[in-house]
């Protein structure tokens, strides 16, 4: 699909001529049309095209302000995360003490696809990536609900609308615009168990006058903390039939191995003997308590949105926005023996086992938990200028800048060197006030202040994302057919993205107990140019009031993968006043992003067996036997070793996902229940070349294994062999262009709106289904299937979801009440008819009532999860027992608001 020619360049410039030229020929030699648009017109969600019908563009869902306000959300997440289309892991990862984006960050997953194949937009333009540096996805905690109009989501592929990572659909967060006066709202909220309370405070001030508007906003918002011990006490397992505590094998006094082959453990309590059996019920460590199932964080938004007329045909806008996120995580002690051996001579003197022992793991309890710590700093500017010429005819330009820069900081970590000089005798000194102290590691309590002074450092990383891009369009009506005028739009896109993150020192020189990270520094330039046609086929006529033939092209030209084509194709068909049919066929692509690509390169010895060691022992129709023999590999060939130097990190050779979507939809508005809209929209989505991680041993194995050596794995760029000795002198584990995905299902929808004795109700809800959500993580592996799962992994795919809402409202007082279904799912790792082996269907209840005392003030008070429905324990999650991502691991919790409008 990626072509380094001129020729589609040349195909869609020449569709862009057609598309403009005819039709200003047209509105100069037929200056009387200027009753061509007769409807008000809007841009939604899924179209450049500014048209009359909100449905024509696909399905899409919208959650308005008032719907915003009842939620009680005080995240951007919240909102999204009951959405049925969400899944798999998604919303906020500071509910947990890691993070797949960047430790605080909030993310949405549609379709459960991944956090980087949803796109989402602020007022239809790109966000800047969000989190402590080169991160890959958009950080919605940068966006204040108080400031939110409504967000629109498209359950559809739109690269041809809006370019890269709109795979699973796009989410559209429309800020609201002008207003006079002064708006403020307080919020407080906390769990019944008196817990994770959270507090916001939103302050508006607008004006509007003749030729413009401002507003200026400020947003605060800060969330507490909810100890993991009060809702999770420990990490259970299943033993005997029950469930028991398991707890960590890195114990607070410290699991060793003696040469005798003993497993031992050192002391942890006092009258305990110096080292005994280890054994796991006694020794594991519990470490819930010092981890938190919700932690603090604290959000600072300022913003102002401003449009001035500067003459009759032309108006100039902009955004400013600014976030200050702080977060904190909790953590267990760190542990040694991780990242690097430790071994203790038999003659050492704090060794008392008389023997030479390797500590395999001892948890620095004594320096207490870790605490991680976060800063970031978000800003985002648009310029624009808008305008109108001919008739019919929108135009704008924007340029478009946001940076995101943050400081990330780990407390309690160990330098491993450090550790090291304390068990030397030749260099320690056990006298108070030694520039390097002695250090015992072998029991709990033996580790002095000095020596976890010397051993302990503070981590800062830093880094960041940028995105500049400069966007002009062009919309209007381009020729009346028969059955009306064609819309058309169309635009030229220009962006620079940019990632960087640099790992504290000893953290990239692998010296610290935790992960070594390398530094992460990319780029990449887009350049994009697109068309949209809305053709009506039929109006008025025997089988349809109207019949649209919706078309779109994007042309895309990535400076580091070449060209690329998207298209898309839909019809939106009115058979009549009660029946509407909808359909879509698109292209979509993902392109790799900065951590994928540019992440750091490190090598290491990793354990691997070699298929053609040995290979001519192998039986004569063996097929790793005639494959290594064809790769050339000496027949006297043994791998040295047990293991392989396999190279980790980015890598710069990924090419784009590539996907398909097809949607097929109807809405139904009866005449006999006036009030009443049913619709139902069918999605399949295909995805191809998905960027995997595959171990290299893997990839070993699959190559010599496939007759041939047909596989993709085979290819020189994942493995290479000296072609002497045969050895493997070039292994890779970097991430590949390797897997295929499948999701289908079907979305529900029903909203009964309608007044019942002075008072004016709604009934609706939504519900989506997941027929199957196949992955093949590379050719000829064995599909998973995960539609009805849920993994520790990936997270849940329950195959049935759904939220329905009562809304009543009479006069000065509306209340309503919510309620969000997660359907049965199983545990995928678990085995059958094991405790946890699956998650049953739960159902959370919502509650809200709202008074207007005056037209200026009103109160709100509510109740989430009303009943206290706990969650589910599930196997394959350990410390929480449930996936925190799906489940409601809090209980039941109040909140009251009071706003104030002058």
């Amino acid at each position: 699909m990626y072509v380094k020619t001129h020729a589609l360049a040349l195909a869609i410039g020449t569709l862009l001529s057609a598309a403009v030229t005819p039709s200003l020929h047209a509105q100069e030699s037929q200056p009387g049309q200027a009753g061509a648009r007769t409807l008000d017109t809007v841009q939604v969600t899924g179209s450049h095209i500014k048209r009359a019908r909100l449905s024509g563009v696909g399905p899409v869902s919208v959650i308005d302000a008032e719907t915003i306000q009842r939620s009680g959300a005080t995240s951007v997440d919240t909102l999204l995360q009951r959405l049925p289309a969400s899944a798999g892991f998604a919303g906020s990862q500071s509910n947990a003490y890691w993070a797949e984006n960047g430790y605080g960050t909030t993310q949405v997953n549609l379709r459960g696809l991944g956090i980087n194949r949803t796109l989402v937009l602020l007022n239809g333009r790109r966000i800047v990536n969000g989190g402590t540096g080169a991160n890959s996805s958009v950080d919605l905690n940068i966006i204040p609900v108080a400031l939110i109009e409504r967000v629109e989501v498209l359950k559809d592929g739109a690269s041809a609308i809006y370019g890269a990572d709109a795979v699973a659909g796009v989410v559209n967060i429309i800020t609201k615009k002008g207003f006079d006066g002064v708006q403020a709202s307080v919020r407080y909220g906390e769990t019944t168990r008196g817990d994770g309370d959270d507090t916001a405070v939103d302050l508006a001030w607008g004006v509007t006058g003749e030729r413009g508007s401002l507003i200026a906003g400020i947003n605060y918002a800060e969330g507490g903390t909810v100890n993991m011990a009060s809702r999770a006490p420990c990490g259970l397992i299943e033993s005997g039939g029950k469930l028991v505590c398991s707890g960590s094998s890195a114990t607070i006094g410290g699991r060793a191995l003696l040469a005798d082959g003993a497993r031992i453990n050192f002391r942890q309590n006092p009258g305990d003997p110096l080292f005994e059996t280890y054994n796991a019920a006694k020794h594991n460590y519990n470490g819930n308590p010092t981890l938190n199932a919700v932690n603090p964080i604290k959000r600072l938004s300022l913003s102002v949105f401003g449009d001035n007329q500067l003459s009759d045909s032309v108006r100039v806008f902009t955004e400013l926005m600014y976030t200050n996120r702080q977060s904190d995580q909790l953590a267990t002690a760190g542990s040694l023996g991780v990242y690097r051996p430790i071994n203790i001579a038999a003659n050492h003197p704090t060794n008392p086992t008389g023997q030479d022992l390797l500590l395999q793991r001892r948890r620095l309890e004594e320096a207490g938990p870790r605490h991680f710590s976060q800063e970031t700093n978000t800003y985002r500017a648009v310029v624009g200028l808008q305008g109108q010429f001919g008739v019919g005819w929108d135009w704008s330009t924007a340029f478009n800048l946001g940076r995101n820069t943050g400081v990330d900081g780990s407390d309690n970590v160990a330098n491993l060197d450090r550790v090291e000089q304390t068990l030397n005798r030749a260099i320690c000194s056990p006298l108070p006030g030694a520039a390097i102290p002695c250090g015992n590691y072998l029991g709990y309590g033996n580790l002095s202040r000095e020596v976890l002074d010397y051993i302990l450092y503070t981590s800062r990383d830093t880094g960041g994302n940028e995105q500049k891009s400069f966007t002009a369009s062009l919309s209007g009506q381009l020729v009346e057919l028969p059955a009306g005028w064609v819309g058309v739009a169309t635009g030229v896109e220009v962006r620079k993205e940019r990632g960087w993150r640099n790992p504290d020192m000893l953290t990239a020189l692998g010296i610290g107990n935790t992960n070594q990270q390398d530094p992460i520094s990319g780029a990449y330039t887009a350049k994009e140019a697109y068309v949209e046609l809305a053709v009506p086929l039929l109006q008025d006529s025997v089988i349809a009031d109207s019949l649209y033939l919706n078309l779109a092209a994007r042309l895309s030209d990535y400076d580091l993968f070449g060209r690329d084509m998207n298209y898309k194709v839909g019809l939106d068909w009115q058979v009549n006043s009660t029946l509407k049919l909808r359909g879509t066929y698109a292209t979509a692509f993902r392109i790799p992003n900065i951590p994928e690509l540019f992440g750091g390169i490190s090598e290491g010895n990793l354990t691997t067996t070699d298929p053609c060691s040995r290979w001519s022992s192998l039986p004569a129709d063996s097929v790793v036997r005639g494959n290594c023999q064809a790769a050339g590999v000496p027949a006297n060939y043994v791998q040295p070793g047990n293991t392989i130097l396999t190279t980790s990190g980015g890598n710069a050779q990924l090419r784009p996902e590539d996907a398909t979507s097809v949607t097929a939809g109807v809405v139904w508005t009866p005449t006999f229940l006036s009030g009443l809209t049913l619709t139902a929209d069918y999605y399949n989505i295909r995805i191809t070349n998905a960027i995997q991680r595959v171990a290299g041993s893997t990839k070993l194995a699959i190559c010599y294994n496939t007759p041939g050596l047909a596989h993709p794995f085979c290819d020189a760029s994942n493995f290479t062999r000296n072609p002497r000795t045969g050895e493997v002198d070039f292994l890779s584990s970097q991430p590949v262009n390797a897997a295929n995905e499948r999701a289908t299902g079907v979305d529900l929808g029903a909203l009964y709106e309608f007044g019942l004795a002075g008072v004016d109700a709604s009934v609706s809800i939504d519900a989506s289904y997941l027929h199957r959500y196949d992955v093949r993580p590379y050719a000829g592996a064995a599909v998973i299937e995960y539609a009805g799962k849920i993994t520790g992994g990936r997270g849940s795919y329950a195959k049935w979801r759904a939220l329905g809402a009562v809304n009543l409202s009479r006069e000065a007082w509306s209340g309503s009440w919510t309620a969000q279904y997660i359907g049965r799912t199983d545990d995928i790792n678990a085995a059958r008819g094991a405790i946890g082996d699956h998650a049953p269907s739960v159902v959370y209840h919502n509650l809200q009532a709202k008074y207007a005392a005056t037209p200026a003030l009103d109160l709100t008070v509510g109740l989430d999860n009303a009943f206290d429905k706990k969650a589910p324990f599930i196997q394959s999650y350990t410390d929480a027992n449930t996936d925190t991502m799906t489940y409601d691991l809090l209980g039941r919790r109040w909140y009251a608001r009071i706003g104030y409008r002058w």
